[in-house]
């Protein structure tokens, strides 16, 4: 078995622009060039997905980026074949690269006669030859528990902290941390310990899926700088209707930090003529043309983060060093 110098990256077709930006900075990290292992990834007139891998691959330390966004179903397909290629080819070890975990969000059985996906997903993923996974804010942390493998969950909270410290710097006094549910006042409270900022929530109640009946805020925003933190956007109505609610309670301005941003259907127009000032979102998912065109629609990169996580993966050092301002800072010292 040859000797592994330098781990390996390969990438799907769901986020090319995100995998080569994490070639770049592993390039960066090293100080040697870091590409990404030359293959195709194909369909079939029918539809059917094929992958060939041109370089040797023997022994080697396999990281395959790719997350499973919209089209969810092709992208996991993707995902599952690569392994398969690598497997077969004799790969050492292959860690799969998930920037977004699709599926998550059936997580559980919310009524009769209904399944839990993210547990088949997890199955699926074993049993094709992944070894590891990581991944970033998993809309469910239990999610992890799915797997018989290791899983690496990163979060986005320090990225966004380290971000509005310098978007905002000196406009903090009055900043007001909002979780958009009750759901995610756990992702809310750790960045707003990190900003040392108070916390609110917005109180949903839906009458059916995709429609939310009634808004209350729980906590008093009057005058403050408003930012709701969530892990997920996808249609974007929710959103804006709490920023609208926010607003209507006395909040002078309205930010919202979305780690993954699906933005499905009328989500861009929605944002674009909602009263939130600005949308942060990292490129987990790759932009559509009308998102990259939206003024209040910003993205911070998630690429150092993941690049660094990686060599640690490789090194056997700790992951969860990167929760750590200390550690986060310098990697995106001069990004943000």
């Amino acid at each position: 078995m040859p000797t592994v110098v330098e781990p390996k990256l390969i990438s799907g077709n769901a986020n090319l622009p995100l995998a080569q930006a994490i070639a770049r900075r592993m390039s960066l990290y090293r100080g040697m060039s870091v590409g990404l292992v030359d293959a195709r990834v194909e369909r079939f007139n029918d539809g059917e997905i094929f992958v060939e891998v041109f370089e040797n691959v023997r022994g080697e330390d396999m990281f395959v980026i790719q997350p499973t966004s919209n089209p969810a179903n092709d992208n996991l397909m993707e995902l599952l074949v690569m392994t398969d290629a690598l497997r077969r080819s004799s790969a050492a070890r292959i860690t799969a690269v998930i920037p977004y975990f699709g599926y998550a969000r059936q997580d559980r059985r919310t009524k009769a006669r209904t399944p839990i996906t993210s547990k088949l997903v997890a199955n699926m993923m074993a049993s094709a030859g992944i070894e590891r996974v990581l991944t970033m804010d998993l809309h469910a942390a239990q999610i992890q528990g799915f797997f018989d493998i290791p899983v690496d969950n990163l979060y986005a909270s320090p990225i966004f902290a380290l971000d509005i410290k310098s978007q905002f710097k000196g406009e903090l006094d009055d900043a007001m941390i909002v979780s958009p549910d009750v759901g995610g006042v756990a992702r809310a409270r750790e960045l707003a310990k990190r900003l040392d900022a108070p916390l609110s929530i917005v109180d949903k109640r839906r009458e059916k899926a995709g429609e939310v009946a009634e808004m209350t805020v729980i906590g008093d925003v009057t005058g403050k700088k408003c930012f709701i933190v969530d892990d997920i956007c996808d249609t974007a109505g929710t959103l804006c209707k709490a920023a609208e609610v926010l607003k209507d309670h006395g909040a002078t301005e309205v930010h919202a930090y979305i780690t993954h941003g699906v933005l499905s259907g009328p989500a861009v127009e929605r944002i674009s003529n909602s009263v939130m000032k600005s949308l942060v979102i990292t490129d987990s998912i790759q932009r559509s043309e009308s998102a990259k065109a939206a003024p209040n629609i910003r993205v911070v990169p998630t690429a150092p983060m993941f690049a660094q996580a990686i060599l640690n993966i490789w090194n056997g050092t700790s992951v969860s060093s990167l929760f750590e301002t200390d550690t986060l800072g310098p990697i995106y010292e001069g990004i943000l």
